[in-house]
């Protein structure tokens, strides 16, 4: 489609809007022979034969012509071009409702034969344009991308519990949504919508549900399909992809299906024994620890670990003997009676063990 042009197509091959396609061709012959760049090496030259080109392809096009006449307000005379005169008498015979007489080109009613082939050549090059941009329209519309929504991705903790018996999670995710004003296409009326201010979206918050599975391991990814950003121009949403973290805990720790559990014991119950309460996942149950326990030494309670495929795994307690940060004083003159009456020396092997 030809637009209105700064440049004067004529006079840069010296021609008048009467030339014919003769003289246009001669016309672009000889000046291209004299600026073509591998002829003339001046620097202005190349810049030169662009113009020269760009005007010939236009008006060598006899569509391109009429539209480039029109929108630049060229006409040709009528009196001294003989294919003007023709078209003016091709329309009058057309546009005619008599048989023979007006097939003779008139000789008194030249200007309003004229006024009538520059108003038809008007009209159609109008017309040839508002096609053309419905075209271009329609093609852009669909050509748009299809652009597939962008993924999200977060990060939840849980504890040790929650991991092992499942549990929810109700998540506030920033989120994208279409504009609602512009529905995405981020003009309105040929403006940039006010509401999202051109991007076609706006971010808010979004409350999502999420179901932890029982005996989730750490640093699972887990998947909600189209929670991610949506999706333009018929493009999918996104998804949302959530990595969740096991929280650590000083004392506890899965291994497979195994619970490994560290557990303290004061100086008196390892040298006694007797039965200690145990948190465990479901509540807390009984160790018995045999008396002069020491410090280290392993005890395996069979089907306390985590179920799976209808299987229990093992509790393995390790114990830790440890002495209470706080004593009273009763508590340190115990403990120094115990030295003076202990007769055990357990540091007499040490160089041959």
């Amino acid at each position: 489609m030809v637009m209105k042009s700064s440049k004067n197509y004529y006079e840069i091959l010296g021609l008048t809007p009467d030339s014919d396609s003769g003289e246009l061709k001669s016309a672009y012959r000889r000046l291209a022979r004299k600026y073509h760049p591998d002829v003339n090496k001046a620097p202005e030259s190349a810049e030169k034969f662009k113009d020269i080109l760009e005007a010939y392809e236009t008006l060598s096009d006899e569509k391109k012509r009429i539209q480039y006449d029109t929108l630049n307000g060229f006409f040709k005379t009528g009196a001294t071009h003989r294919n003007s005169q023709e078209s003016i008498y091709r329309y009058k015979k057309t546009a005619s409702s008599t048989k023979t007489e007006e097939n003779i080109p008139p000789k008194a009613d030249k200007t309003f034969s004229e006024d009538l082939y520059r108003k038809k050549f008007f009209r159609e090059s109008i017309n040839s344009i508002l096609d053309e941009i419905t075209r271009t329209h329609n093609s852009r519309k669909k050509q748009k991308t299809v652009k597939n929504g962008d993924d999200i991705h977060t990060e939840i903790s849980i504890t040790l519990t929650e991991a092992v018996k499942g549990t929810e999670r109700i998540l506030n995710i920033m989120h994208k949504e279409l504009c609602p004003q512009c529905k995405g296409h981020r003009f309105i009326n040929g403006s940039k919508c006010r509401t999202c201010n051109g991007t076609g979206e706006y971010s808010t918050h979004k409350k999502i549900t999420v179901k932890i599975p029982a005996g989730i391991k750490n640093n699972s990814i887990l998947r909600l399909q189209n929670e991610g950003n949506p999706g333009f121009n018929g493009g999918v949403n996104g998804n949302l992809y959530i990595s969740v973290k096991i929280e650590k805990n000083t004392h506890i720790e899965i291994e497979g299906v195994n619970i490994l559990y560290r557990l303290p014991i004061t100086p008196f119950e390892a040298v006694l024994g007797g039965k200690i309460p145990l948190p465990s996942i479901d509540g807390s149950i009984n160790l018995t620890i045999p008396p002069m326990t020491h410090s280290g030494q392993k005890f395996r309670l069979a089907n306390q670990g985590l179920q799976t495929n209808g299987k229990f795994g093992d509790m393995i307690v390790t114990v830790e003997i440890q002495i209470p940060q706080k004593l009273t004083s009763d508590e340190v003159k115990m403990y120094e009676k115990l030295k003076k009456m202990s007769q055990c020396n357990i540091r007499e092997n040490i160089k041959n063990e």
